[in-house]
């Protein structure tokens, strides 16, 4: 008997126990029934390691596939698969997710890593088990959405293949999951209801933005299933686990208007909430009336690159043109009349020519972002600072590497802590952002908490709320955001939930 079965790993990744990982289920399913499988969830376990080992000791596995996602899943990818590489020299490593396909290089030569999966895996990931299981390693290079290293050491990346009818991909193995993971474990009480699904209903996204992950893996392109494949699996989940939210957490669910407002009309009478991720200059093409039946449907919030008010800076993100300040201003305004949360996203710090011209605009996003609450005190603020992707060939890119930045060249310096917050968008390394920016910038995130704890959390409500209004109010009004100390003290006390997408930003 070959002993040929699979490791499918997702690696911790903070805050994100309620969360299905949708990323390996996916892969599961482009396998299920041919070749045998287990799942190891990093985020359910309290030893993942153990867990991955004690199926290694058996000497039935052979292969060991781990998604890979910038940030904190890199502080159990990177030690774990280079362990399995020193102890289980026979075992092959194969990596997916945003960080193995914008950093293949990197992770190839390590010396650990064997084949990453650059884009979805739904045919290339059994491809690969076949063409390695019948000994045919010179088909590698007919296998779509893969690099990998040949005998003498190149790098080769293959074509890429055209996005899939994603009605016609095989369902995600749930019931499977469920034999190694309890599915109510990842049906947890969020803003959005008790037992909140996260689905991912579409692949990649339409539009090409510089300063996005998404870009090189799926240039420009965007497939999603029918509203009624969606609603089958949503309907599932009602009535199996009585869940009462989505979260879709597709790089841009709302591309498609059609699709959205079919949705929204099977879903009306459920009581089911729901989120996604849309494009302002994409939604603001719905009518009033369109964006207010989604709300009667049950969508509740909607995370919105906003990324900055100024229109030239929007242009450098390859944003311009179809997104302007004003646009920004009137949508906020829409939302507010269709009772829908706007979740907007801010990039700060965007390279510049001189320090005083990224520091003037650092200042002149939050003037605008104090605009945005006046408009609609509702809408959330989500404030990243910005982190250079390797979008090789775009003017943008051009202008961080003229301005000195670099990615790191051993793969372990990836989980260094200031490399693991360069991609939390929390501490870029980028030499044209100095301390005194990053300061202002976290200062009046801290003031804006104050001023306008997130609804999202549930739990800040109340006296607590009230309390921080009145303690950050002098602050917020002056100006002055120096040494928030007072309002740190009370949001660590209460453990406040600051809005935002863990680890990856798209649109």
């Amino acid at each position: 008997m070959i002993k040929n079965k699979i490791i499918l790993f997702n690696p911790k990744s903070a805050n994100a126990k309620h969360r299905i990982p949708n990323s390996i289920l996916q892969v599961g399913a482009s396998i299920h029934g041919n070749y045998e499988y287990v799942f190891v969830d990093g985020n359910l376990e309290e030893n993942p390691w153990l867990k991955i080992e004690n199926y290694l000791k058996t000497g039935d596995f052979k292969y060991f596939g781990s998604t890979v996602m910038p940030g904190p899943q890199l502080k159990q990818a990177i030690p774990f698969t280079k362990k399995i590489k020193e102890n289980y020299t026979d075992v092959i490593t194969v990596w997916g997710g945003y960080f193995a396909s914008n950093q293949y290089k990197v992770s190839l030569n390590s010396g650990y890593v064997d084949y990453v999966i650059n884009g979805p895996g739904d045919n290339t990931f059994p491809k690969l088990i076949d063409v390695i299981e019948t000994n045919q390693l010179e088909k590698l290079p007919n296998i779509k959405n893969l690099i990998y290293k040949n005998k003498n050491g190149e790098i080769i990346k293959t074509a890429i293949e055209s996005l899939l009818d994603q009605d016609t991909l095989a369902k995600f193995p749930y019931q499977y999951l469920n034999t190694f993971y309890p599915l109510n474990n990842y049906l947890a009480k969020t803003f959005m209801g008790n037992k909140t699904l996260s689905y991912h209903s579409s692949m990649g996204c339409p539009f090409s933005c510089s300063f996005c992950a998404v870009v090189p893996i799926y240039n420009a392109k965007w497939k999603g299933m029918s509203a009624t494949r969606i609603y089958e699996d949503v309907t599932y989940f009602k009535e199996t686990y009585n869940i009462d939210a989505v979260e879709f957490h597709d790089n841009n669910f709302f591309t498609s208007k059609k699709r959205v407002l079919e949705f929204s009309e099977l879903i009306m009478n459920d009581n089911i909430s729901y989120w996604g991720e849309g494009r302002i200059d994409t939604i603001n093409l719905y009518t009033d009336n369109e964006l207010k039946l989604m709300r009667k449907a049950g969508c509740k919030m909607i995370f919105l690159g906003a990324e900055t008010g100024n229109d030239a800076v929007l242009k450098q993100m390859n944003k311009g043109g179809t997104q302007t300040g004003q646009m920004i201003k009137d949508f906020v305004l829409r939302m507010k009349n269709a009772d829908i949360i706007p979740e907007l996203s801010f990039v700060l710090g965007m390279p510049a020519p001189t320090e005083k011209e990224v520091y003037s605009q650092i200042l002149w996003d939050i003037n605008f972002i104090k605009e945005i609450k006046k408009i609609n005190p509702n809408a959330e603020i989500i404030i990243y600072l910005f982190s250079p992707v390797p979008t090789e060939g775009s003017e943008l890119y051009k202008q961080i590497i003229d301005a000195g930045f670099s990615f790191p060249n051993q793969l372990e310096d990836w989980i260094l802590p200031s490399w693991e917050n360069f991609d939390l968008r929390k501490n870029p390394l980028t030499p044209w952002l100095k301390p005194y920016m990053i300061d202002t910038i976290k200062n009046f995130e801290t003031v804006l908490n104050g001023h306008y704890p997130t609804v999202s959390d549930f739990r800040i409500k109340g006296f607590k709320k009230k309390l921080l209004k009145l303690i950050s109010s002098m602050r917020y009004q002056t100006g002055f955001y120096k040494y928030p100390y007072e309002i740190k003290l009370l949001l660590k006390l209460w453990k406040y939930r600051q809005p935002e997408i863990e680890g990856f930003y798209s649109e």
